[in-house]
């Protein structure tokens, strides 16, 4: 299946950004915990040059545990101040105060010696869509301050919110790139909600999905599923076809509905109802 998704409000909120850039002192850039290297966007790290740089791992409690302490040390090697979060509970969040300050302490220090004052740092949050953004900031301030939803897309324009007399954020719409550079990236924005279900072959991106957990999370779907690692863990049509006949998918004619099959899969995936699962790994990186 060819991934790819590029909507043309995606050009103009990126000129906003560019636009933006000479007001900010730090970037912010929200990941899904769960493919942190996929669901970055490759224009940010330009966006971003010469500024203090934030790495927040978002959905960490959906991501395989070890593997966001691996991702945690990678990131931190290449320079960045990195922050595991779950943005709907607030968890890891009291600490970004903290990491702001010490990300921007070169900043905080000039501004000293200038003698300024109480100048907030300001900050772009930043991130490609469905990665949690607004959801943040709004867990962050303790009040709903930006529109939120469970589809990508849904902040349209750019948003100043002063979070405290240290911290003023600007939220952005989420972005994609124009053009994915292999497969495998535009299947893991697509597994995880950063495209348009619409758009998608959903039984395939079931199909593809499988395979990768039956390779490496076997036991959590055979758990989820009351399968035996026999049979019916065979193949993905036969994970597909088990799901069928526990979950009662079926057309008229008792025929599998593959189709609904597969949108169990997803939201189970998604929901992290499955288990916690992480579908790329530092190790991956070329």
């Amino acid at each position: 299946m060819n991934y790819q998704w590029y909507p043309g409000h995606m050009t103009k909120a990126k000129r906003m950004m560019q636009e933006n850039m000479g007001l900010i002192d730090l970037v912010i850039e929200v990941v899904d915990a769960r493919i942190p290297l996929s669901s970055r966007n490759p224009d940010i790290d330009e966006l971003g040059r010469n500024k203090f740089r934030v790495i927040l791992l978002n959905k960490s409690d959906l991501a395989d545990a070890e593997a966001n302490r691996l991702w945690m040390e990678y990131f931190k090697e290449k320079g960045f101040h990195a922050l595991e979060v779950n943005a709907k509970s607030g968890q890891g969040l009291r600490s970004l105060q903290g990491i702001v300050r010490e990300a921007c302490r070169e900043k905080i220090e000039r501004d000293r010696r200038r003698g300024i004052k109480n100048r907030p740092i300001r900050a772009i949050v930043v991130g490609i869509p469905n990665v949690g953004k607004s959801t943040f900031i709004n867990s962050f301030a303790g009040k709903a301050c930006t529109k939120t939803g469970n589809k990508p897309g849904v902040t349209k324009g750019k948003q100043w919110i002063r979070m405290n007399r240290e911290l003023e954020l600007l939220d952005t719409p989420g972005i994609l790139w124009p053009k994915f550079e292999s497969e495998e990236v535009g299947r893991n924005l697509a597994l995880t909600g950063s495209m348009n279900d619409e758009i998608l072959e959903m039984t395939q991106l079931a199909s593809d999905l499988l395979g990768y957990l039956l390779s490496h999370y076997r036991e959590q779907l055979a758990g989820r599923y009351q399968m035996s690692d026999s049979g019916d863990m065979d193949t993905a049509l036969a994970v597909l076809t088990h799901i069928c006949e526990i979950r009662g998918c079926y057309r008229k004619g008792q025929e599998p509905d593959y189709e609904k099959a597969a949108s169990v899969l997803m939201d189970d995936f998604r929901s992290g109802r499955i288990g916690r699962i992480t579908l790329e790994l530092p190790a991956d990186v070329s």
